[in-house]
C-alpha cells in the first residue's frame, strides 16, 4: 500500500520547428531533446510550474500521446511481481459503447501489434470541447499526412520539407480550385464596350468599381465613361462611328 501510485514524472519539453526540415530531421531533433532531458527527469513538475505563477493549468497537460506495444498476442499488459499481478490501465476507459471516460482532453493512441506487424491509431477527445465533426476532420488530416509521408519510397519525397506537405483534404482542394477559378469566357466576336453596356442594362445599381471608400455602380460608371469618351472626341474632332467605338473601348480600359 505504501508504494501505490503513479510512478511518472511529466517533463515539459519545447520543440521549435524549422520549416526546412524533413520528417527524418524532425524525428532526430525530437530524439535529441528527449535524450538530453533525461538528466532532469528527477525534477518534479510541480516545482517547475511553481516558477511560473500564471501557468495554473498548462495546456500541454491536456494533450496526450500514448504508444502501446503488444509483444505477443497472448499478452494482456500484465506483469507478475511475486504473487502480485499488475495490469496496465489505459488513460481512457470505456464505460459503455457510446461513452468513454478520460482525464485528458485530447489523446492520440498508437498501438503496435507485433504478431501482425500493424499500427492502429485511435483519437479520444472530450465532447465538452470538441464536436465529433472536428475530431473526424483532425483524423482525416492526420491520415492524409501519414499517406504523404509513407506511401512514397521516392528519396526526393522523403527529403521534402515539412511545410511542403498539405493539410488540406481533397474535397477542400477542389473547393478552393473552384472558388479561385474566376476565368470567364466571352464570345470572340463581342467587343468589350458591348459587354459593358450589356452589364449596365442588366445590373444598373450593382457595384462595378470599388477603391478604398469610393465606389461606382454600373450606371454611374457608364455616365463617367460617356463623359470621358466625349472629351476624347472633342479633342480629336468629329470621327466616324467605328472610331467612336474604339474611343469608348479605350476609355473603358482607362477606367478599369
Amino acid at each position: 500500500m505504501s508504494v501505490i501510485g503513479m510512478f511518472v514524472n511529466t517533463i515539459p519539453l519545447r520543440c521549435q520547428l524549422d520549416p526546412r526540415w524533413s520528417f527524418h530531421q524532425l524525428l532526430k531533433h525530437v530524439r535529441e531533446i528527449l535524450t538530453n532531458s533525461l538528466e532532469y527527469s528527477y525534477f518534479p513538475l510541480q516545482r517547475i510550474l511553481a516558477q511560473h505563477p500564471n501557468a495554473i493549468k498548462p495546456a500541454f497537460l491536456d494533450t496526450f500521446f500514448e504508444f502501446l506495444s503488444n509483444e505477443n498476442k497472448n499478452s494482456k499488459n500484465e506483469v507478475m511481481i511475486g504473487e502480485s499481478r499488475l495490469f496496465h490501465m489505459p488513460i481512457s476507459i470505456n464505460i459503455s459503447e457510446d461513452e468513454i471516460m478520460s482525464k485528458i482532453d485530447f489523446i492520440l493512441t498508437i498501438q503496435f501489434e507485433s504478431n501482425i506487424n500493424q499500427l492502429s491509431c485511435t483519437i479520444n477527445a472530450t465532447l465538452d470541447l470538441f464536436n465529433p465533426e472536428t475530431v473526424h476532420k483532425i483524423s482525416q488530416r492526420f491520415r492524409s499526412m501519414l499517406e504523404q509521408l509513407f506511401t512514397s519510397v521516392d528519396n526526393d519525397q522523403m527529403k521534402k520539407s515539412l511545410y511542403d506537405f498539405s493539410l488540406s483534404l481533397s474535397d477542400e482542394r477542389k473547393l478552393m480550385q473552384s472558388m479561385n477559378n474566376t476565368q470567364v469566357l466571352f464570345p470572340s466576336f463581342t467587343c468589350i464596350h458591348h459587354e459593358f453596356v450589356y452589364q449596365v442594362m442588366q445590373h444598373p445599381q450593382k457595384l462595378a468599381v470599388e477603391l478604398d471608400d469610393q465606389s461606382l455602380t454600373y450606371s454611374e460608371l457608364m455616365h463617367y465613361v460617356q463623359l470621358l469618351s466625349l472629351n476624347l472626341l472633342n479633342k480629336q474632332g468629329i470621327v466616324p462611328g467605328e472610331i467612336i467605338c474604339q474611343c469608348v473601348e479605350r476609355s473603358l480600359l482607362m477606367v478599369s
